[in-house]
């Protein structure tokens, strides 16, 4: 099995050893994304909806080095700092998805990467 490593400038750069996704057998896994502007390399400032926008923005960037859009994402994992946000970031994520209907898990996390409010990782199937 051979692994590709896909990067773009249109989400944010790694901030530590790892990529921004991964090929392999005809997947793309994602890292988990957060309200990082790529442009800037700074959270965007904002509620948990702001952030989710961002967050959604950034996945979907990834998602297009391989040409996939959200009907070919498989599974995601949200990662909320409080669970009392899951109704704003699911209004958000639905919005951003569509009619695509991945499965998906959400759990609260004692802590998010640079404070952020939510991360989002995601499964996708490779078109």
């Amino acid at each position: 099995m051979s692994l590709k490593i896909v990067h773009t400038d249109k989400a944010p750069a790694a901030i530590g050893p790892y990529s921004q996704g991964v090929v392999a057998n005809g997947f793309l896994y994602t890292a988990g994304q957060i309200a990082i502007d790529p442009a800037t390399g700074q959270v965007v400032q904002g509620n948990v909806s702001v952030q989710t926008e961002r967050v959604m923005t950034n996945l979907a960037a990834v998602l297009a080095t391989v040409g996939a859009k959200w009907t070919d994402v498989v599974k995601t994992t949200v990662f909320l700092q409080d669970m009392n946000d899951f109704p704003a970031v699911n209004e958000v994520y639905g919005k951003a998805l569509g009619e695509a209907r991945p499965a998906r898990s959400t759990v609260q996390v004692a802590g998010l990467p640079r404070g952020v409010l939510v991360e989002i990782e995601a499964v996708v199937a490779i078109p």
